[in-house]
């Protein structure tokens, strides 16, 4: 059972093409990361989702509502939070929590009761009545999570939620996402962190505006051929130069932080031997940076 199925969803802003004919499965109760550098069609993708954005072609479905269809039926189903937060700065907490509650027309009583549930979860208990100006990032962000979920929503679409909030912030708030996936809530979650894609049950990559892979974290990473190595280096994009100029065989090479990290056929190692290289487990970032220079290749 899927919670959300795109087939060629399409697009277009004038002669642009932001999202390049998409087709993905999201399975019921799972989360499912969304990953790309910023303009890649990310939150136009989640925008047609949640109805806010007519597809220029293709077809989706989500909580089997059609998507350009069935728009205003599909708001009702899911719950949405942009990165923005969509607070009410000089209100108090409490204050955003029944506001949300009345634009969702809940009963007055069901009301009183997710509203004391969303304070535990967040972890805004006692902190009911200050005004959301005066709070730190991390709690608008775990606030506007509780506002977008109040309805109990069966879908939740997250875009972009962790950008500008501290690590332990973000954590926190990945906790709050792995309950409400473990409740049978289905997640699909924008992010840029390719650390935060790790939580994920499955993955779509998305650049200039194609889906150029999707998986499990575990299958992405065994897309890529050879063997992967560390060069630690002081001076990476040094070395990256003068052994791009080298006639070293290498099938990738790029600086990563204060290393170089190098895809080699398993038999070509001993050509790097002068070097104190280390093997290692490619990350979702080296496969990102595989796919993107595969895809390039792939449109020349």
């Amino acid at each position: 059972m899927y919670a959300v199925e795109l087939i060629n969803l399409t697009r277009r802003f004038g002669d642009f093409t932001a999202v390049n004919d998409v087709s993905l499965q999201i399975k019921t109760g799972s989360i499912y990361g969304f990953l790309g550098p910023n303009g890649s069609g990310k939150s136009t993708t989640i925008r047609m989702l949640c109805g806010l954005l007519e597809p220029s072609a293709g077809s989706g479905k989500v909580a089997g509502l059609d998507i350009a269809k069935d728009s205003e039926a599909v708001k009702h189903k899911i719950g949405y939070m942009s990165q923005k937060f969509s607070l009410y700065d000089d209100l108090t907490v409490i204050e955003n929590l029944q506001f949300y509650g009345g634009l969702y027309s809940l009963p007055r009583d069901i009301e009183k009761a997710r509203i004391k549930e969303m304070l535990v979860l967040a972890g805004l208990e006692g902190h009911q009545d200050e005004v959301v100006v005066n709070l730190s990032g991390g709690w608008k962000q775990r606030l506007a999570l509780g506002c977008s979920i109040l309805h109990k929503p069966s879908i939740l679409f997250l875009d972009e939620p962790t950008g500008g909030v501290d690590p332990k912030s973000r954590r926190m708030f990945w906790d709050i996402i792995y309950e409400l996936a473990s409740q049978g809530t289905t997640v699909m979650v924008t992010t840029h962190f390719m650390d935060e894609a790790e939580h994920c049950d499955e993955i779509g990559f998305i650049f200039e505006g194609n889906l150029i892979a999707s998986g499990s974290p575990a299958n992405l990473k065994q897309t890529i051929p050879g063997t992967l190595v560390k060069i630690p280096t002081d001076d990476p994009l040094g070395l990256l130069e003068t052994l791009e100029n080298s006639k070293l065989s290498y099938l990738d090479i790029y600086s990563s932080g204060t290393s170089l990290h190098l895809l080699m056929e398993p038999e070509k190692l001993g050509q790097i031997i002068n070097f104190d290289y280390e093997k290692i487990t490619p990350a979702l970032e080296d496969v990102f940076v595989y796919l993107v220079k595969s895809h390039r290749r792939e449109m020349v």
